[in-house]
């Protein structure tokens, strides 16, 4: 699989990544159970194929468990990135996630996840959204520091959207930006290359639009901007939406990795054939841009026409 160098991290990575969500475990947690051995299967699936970036976090359910049970023999083949500001508060059966911005927050999701990933060091640490001037009087930033000058944290990195990512930007202190993006989902766009030119690198997260058109669960925006594009009208022959939408967030220049998260053993098969098949042509993905731009435009157009 192709790799990239993660901005100046000095990490080269597969361009398709895993986020590992997915295998976050009970249904308290509001999504299908996966039980042990197929969560085993998947991780060992993800790194058999040649993917060597995987992102997870303490707020996706026992999901660091499940890889320091399942990967630690394996850990000198992938980089692990996690994330902080990460706090829970148990309500009956219903577990409430909540993103707390203290030093104390910051210290307890280091040490506990090196506990629960088996391992002596975090090579990617992010801080899973918030405030950039928060983060920065708080004094969270020179915590993980500190981490990082004893060798626990390898790089510091921020996932982060709009309208909060300028802000992020502006401290220059970044190793890299967790940003979300695909072509039915463009508005951080502009964004990538203005964060390309600082060197940080660039993880994509939504790349393949949570599945696309064909999504089990239904988006109706996502949906109705594919719709809207014509997009359809573009496919290959032989090709699937999500194929389509993968492919083409993985050929934007500045996109390092993109996390896919799954826990079917067939759909990262097919991520991981796409991705194998390389950029698409670049008439096609030119003519894909000019459809979602045209389309977007129409429809900012039709709704400032709406009388009020």
């Amino acid at each position: 699989m192709l790799k990239k160098l993660l901005g100046k991290t000095g990490m080269l990575v597969s361009q398709l990544g895993y986020g590992s969500m997915g295998l976050r475990g009970p249904r308290t947690w509001g999504v299908r159970s996966v039980d042990e051995p197929a969560s085993e299967r998947m991780l060992h699936a993800v790194l058999d194929a040649g993917i060597n970036f995987i992102d997870t976090s303490p707020d996706y359910g026992i999901c660091e468990e499940r890889i320091g049970r399942y990967l630690s023999s394996r850990r000198s083949e992938f980089y692990l990135a996690t994330k902080c500001g990460c706090s829970h508060v148990q309500h009956g059966n219903h577990l409430e996630i909540r993103h707390t911005w203290t030093k104390a927050t910051i210290q307890r999701n280091i040490e506990e996840s090196l506990v629960r990933l088996q391992t002596n060091h975090i090579d990617l640490l992010q801080f899973h959204g918030g405030e950039a001037k928060v983060l920065h009087e708080a004094g969270l930033i020179d915590v993980v520091k500190n981490y990082q000058a004893q060798g626990v944290i390898r790089s510091i990195g921020v996932s982060t959207s709009l309208p909060n990512l300028p802000a992020f930007l502006d401290l220059n202190v970044f190793d890299t930006f967790q940003i979300p993006y695909s072509c039915i989902a463009p508005e951080h766009e502009p964004w990538l290359a203005r964060v390309a030119t600082t060197g940080a690198g660039i993880i994509i997260r939504g790349a393949t639009a949570q599945g696309g058109p064909e999504a089990v669960v239904r988006r109706p925006t996502i949906n109705q901007i594919w719709e809207l594009a014509r997009l359809s009208d573009l496919l290959p022959e032989g090709m699937k939406p999500a194929e389509l939408i993968l492919r083409y967030t993985l050929t934007h220049p500045d996109c390092h990795t993109a996390i896919v998260g799954t826990c079917n053993e067939q759909h990262l098969l097919d991520n991981v054939a796409a991705a194998n098949t390389g950029p698409l042509p670049e008439l096609l993905y030119d003519e894909i841009t000019r459809q979602i731009t045209s389309a977007i435009e129409s429809a900012t157009v039709a709704s400032s026409r709406i009388d009020i």
